[in-house]
């Protein structure tokens, strides 16, 4: 049983992309009104996904 709990946990927390995306999408399109802050919301989420995403 543990195993399926582990299982359950790590596709849905640990190595769900589609979640990743999500998540950096919505922060981006949340502040993306003024350039400046979109870019640099932009390079934060990219820098974060790209060490936290294999």
């Amino acid at each position: 049983m543990e195993i399926y709990i582990n299982l359950f946990i790590k596709s849905v927390f640990v190595e769900n992309l589609a979640l990743a995306f999500f998540l950096g999408m919505c922060t981006f399109l949340a502040v993306s009104k003024k350039i400046e802050t979109a870019i640099g919301l932009g390079v934060a989420v990219v820098v974060v996904q790209a060490l936290t995403v294999p």
